[in-house]
């Protein structure tokens, strides 16, 4: 069920301070929840971390978090950033077990670019959505929505019902009646449509 494993240290104190002191010493606070459990404060070496971040089919599969007396499954639900370093200030991880249905947004992978008649043609490429929230057991999320764009002619669109998403996989979205937009073709802006003429604007 896990291609990740990273090591892990339980955290008893919580807060700002001593959130700060433990990043003095190479560390990342994190809390671990969910599966109906307390939540448990841990702590993540900064080194390895970037390094299981830097795939980025980490955050889309399950993570062995080993810690000194046992393991626990989880998928990453949220990373808070530096405002403008690379690094990470604080992590959540969600408890999973082979089995469950879990919900998480997962990539937009377009596919195709170089060979799409629209773009040939002299269109603009709009992706209007990056990411797509997905609902599927944790054996069978998907590492992005992989979505062909050869074919796409100027002037069209392809919606979230148009996309093919894997066996066991179920798009949130068309959950709620909401069939998003993915991405379209537009034709380019002539000078003409760029600039609105003041009787236009009137």
């Amino acid at each position: 069920m896990t291609d990740f494993a990273i090591a892990a240290m339980p955290r008893e104190e919580n807060g700002r301070r001593p959130s700060r002191r433990l990043r003095r010493t190479g560390m990342v606070p994190a809390v671990l929840y969910g599966d109906n459990k307390p939540a448990t404060g841990l702590s993540i070496e900064a080194r390895l971390l970037r390094k299981l971040l830097a795939d980025e089919r980490a955050y889309t599969h399950v993570i062995t978090l080993e810690f000194p007396k046992g393991k626990e499954t989880a998928l990453i639900r949220d990373i808070q950033m530096h405002p403008y370093k690379e690094e990470v200030l604080h992590m959540d991880f969600m408890r999973v077990h082979a089995g469950e249905t879990v919900r998480l947004h997962v990539p937009i992978h377009f596919l195709h670019e170089n060979t799409c008649v629209g773009l040939k043609a002299g269109g603009v490429l709009h992706r209007a959505l990056n990411d797509v929230e997905v609902e599927a057991p944790v054996d069978r999320l998907p590492e992005a929505i992989e979505v062909d764009i050869a074919q796409l002619e100027k002037g069209e669109s392809l919606h979230l019902s148009q996309i093919k998403v894997p066996a066991g996989v179920t798009l949130i979205p068309l959950q709620h009646e909401d069939d998003k937009e993915v991405v379209s073709i537009h034709n380019p802006r002539t000078g003409a449509e760029a600039e609105e003429t003041p009787e236009a604007a009137e």
